[in-house]
């Protein structure tokens, strides 16, 4: 009795769970992309609605081309902030909910932002690089 090698079959389903895993990965990243596009599209509307441009000069942020505070391209490699705080997500929301109590007297006035719409902003700041 010969008895046939089940190998080629194996293989089939290798192959077919490899091709689902990699189409599943590529619609995650898909959704992702548009995920991520939906919160720069917020932080961007977030940022003008805020007035944040008419202070900094913001990659992305059609019209933020204020000379006031410094521009913030490449916010998202700096090492500190306000030369005080570390870069981090929670310092960042720190300072744009509290730029007085940060620093007080600094050319930066407390804009009533709110803990959701300054983590908003943060996570877009985080990106300009």
């Amino acid at each position: 009795m010969l008895i046939k090698p089940r190998l080629p079959r194996r293989r089939g389903a290798l192959i077919l769970a490899a091709l689902a895993s990699a189409l599943s990965a590529a619609g995650c990243e898909g959704q992702a992309t548009t995920t991520e596009q939906a919160g720069t599209d917020r932080a961007v509307h977030l940022i003008r609605a805020y007035g944040c441009g008419g202070c900094h000069e913001i990659p992305g942020v059609p019209g933020a081309t204020g000379v006031v505070g410094p521009p913030l391209d490449g916010i998202g490699r700096r090492v500190f902030l306000a030369g005080m705080l570390r870069n981090d997500p929670d310092a960042m929301v720190r300072w744009l909910r509290d730029p007085q109590g940060v620093v007080p007297g600094n050319a930066m006035p407390n804009m009533g932002i709110s803990e959701d719409d300054a983590r908003t902003i943060a996570a877009y700041l985080a990106t300009v690089r």
